[in-house]
């Protein structure tokens, strides 16, 4: 066989056909001679087309090999091309907050920084999945700054705190109330009269006081049976002030189904008749509307005890008595002048006789402390103070007695009526007579007219505001 390799740099590549030069060999960039043969490299001996009869690989003017055959040369096999040629990469540096990372680690432990985590392997197709992004440092997070309410928003935030609480107090008060049904309906009944008006009664029960409260209060033991010891009326016009009216307890009445007594018996043959709690109020009243034609819209009467409560919730009252005071059954003994009157103080006050007038000037002294204890409660002093206002609620609710349809804000429209410039008298009487049931004071005709204005809601004129009977 002729040894048809090529000379120059090209002796140890195969011998291939232009076409079977795979592309991207450097020899596949080498000039081509015209017949095929590859040029040789630049700066090499140009080798020349064959002669006409000249072996190839032969030089001009060299005889050609002789026919003798050469000894079998053994082929190796040709190199397949490969076609996998691999992008040339290039190490990309590392971001500066990971080099400075790096750094530290190997400055604070001076040891070799562990190589990051392999990422998961992909169970589904059987190899990595990407590495996961590396995780971000969280963004500080932006402190809100607080805002501080103005004053005025302060103040509307305890307003209606306060508002809240009171509604809620009120509804919780009112539902102490202890009621009766004093307003019974019956056969005869005079209907509704102009304005508003409350009989307001102060009986001698000792319930719910101890030997020691009765005897600091002085209220002589338990006679057995509640009697009235105060009865007041008062009457709210549609336009003006409201007007105080004490009724003597010897006024002379008829009591319905009963005869003749002094209207204060009213209360105590009702309480023993067997109507129960409500049988003495009952009475009281149908003996009232029967005697004067004027309608009651309300009812509350209050004992001894829930009236010195009532007078230490507000923290006392202040009574000016014109002359010294003193008596051991009333237990009070007070100078004159101006004083802060307790509990138990009050109570004897409004009850005392021992005064020039006895009867007279209990009754004024009852409608002057009425009017100043609704005063001390209407204050501001009493409003505006939570504590003070709590106490007061819930001495109102332990201490008074009220009809079926009377409520707490229906008290309050009272004490804001009688808070100030009100008209305080006494019934006018015909005088002193002697009954069946002792000395008493007589119906006169001034007592009808005196009525008779209240109930049409007129003015009264100032000859029936004496408190001196006998005067008609």
């Amino acid at each position: 066989m002729n040894d048809e390799r090529p000379r120059g740099r090209d002796r140890h590549q195969p011998n291939l056909a232009w076409s079977q030069v795979p592309e991207g060999d450097p020899r596949s960039r080498a000039p081509r001679h015209p017949q095929g043969i590859p040029r040789p490299p630049q700066g090499g001996r140009p080798v020349p087309p064959p002669q006409q009869g000249q072996q190839p690989h032969s030089r001009p003017g060299q005889a050609a090999p002789s026919a003798q055959p050469r000894a079998t040369r053994v082929e190796r096999p040709a190199p397949q091309p490969r076609q996998d040629w691999a992008p040339r990469q290039a190490p990309e540096p590392l971001p500066a907050d990971e080099v400075q990372r790096t750094v530290g680690a190997r400055g604070s432990s001076g040891g070799r920084v562990p190589p990051p985590p392999r990422p998961p392997r992909n169970k589904d197709r059987g190899r990595r999945s990407a590495a996961a992004p590396e995780p971000q440092a969280p963004a500080p997070k932006k402190v809100r700054r607080k805002r501080k309410l103005h004053p005025f928003r302060w103040l509307v935030v305890i307003v209606v705190l306060l508002l809240v609480g009171t509604v809620a107090g009120t509804f919780y008060f009112d539902g102490k109330l202890k009621r009766i049904d004093a307003l019974a309906a019956y056969s005869g009944r005079i209907a509704d009269t102009p304005g508003t008006n409350w009989l307001l009664v102060g009986t001698d029960a000792r319930e719910g006081l101890t030997p020691a409260q009765q005897k600091a209060l002085a209220t002589g033991g338990d006679l057995g049976g509640a009697r009235t010891d105060t009865i007041m009326l008062v009457h709210i016009p549609e336009s003006g002030d409201a007007t105080l009216i004490s009724i003597p307890r010897d006024l002379y009445v008829q009591i319905p189904g009963q005869g003749g007594h002094k209207i204060n018996a009213a209360y105590f043959l009702g309480s023993t008749s067997g109507a129960g709690d409500a049988g003495g109020a009952q009475l009281l009243v149908q003996t009232f509307e029967k005697a004067a034609g004027v309608h009651i819209d309300h009812y509350a009467e209050i004992g001894f005890g829930g009236f010195a409560n009532m007078v230490d919730a507000v923290g006392g009252v202040e009574m000016c008595p014109k002359y010294p005071i003193n008596d051991p059954k009333a237990g009070i003994r007070l100078k004159a002048g101006c004083q802060e009157l307790d509990g138990a103080q009050a109570l004897g006050y409004v009850r005392t006789r021992a005064t020039p007038n006895a009867d007279l000037d209990r009754v004024v002294h009852q409608r002057e402390f009425m009017s100043a204890l609704f005063k001390e409660t209407t204050s501001p002093t009493t409003l505006l103070n939570p504590f003070e206002l709590w106490g007061l609620s819930n001495a109102v609710a332990d201490a008074l007695t009220v009809d079926s349809d009377t409520h707490l804000w229906d008290l309050g429209r009272l004490a804001w009526a009688l808070r100030g410039g009100t008209v305080t008298t006494t019934t006018p009487t015909a005088g002193s007579e002697y009954t069946s049931d002792g000395d008493s004071l007589a119906w006169g005709k001034n007592t009808t007219e005196f009525f008779g204005l209240i109930a049409a809601d007129q003015p009264i004129p100032a000859r029936l505001l004496s408190g001196t009977p006998g005067t008609g």
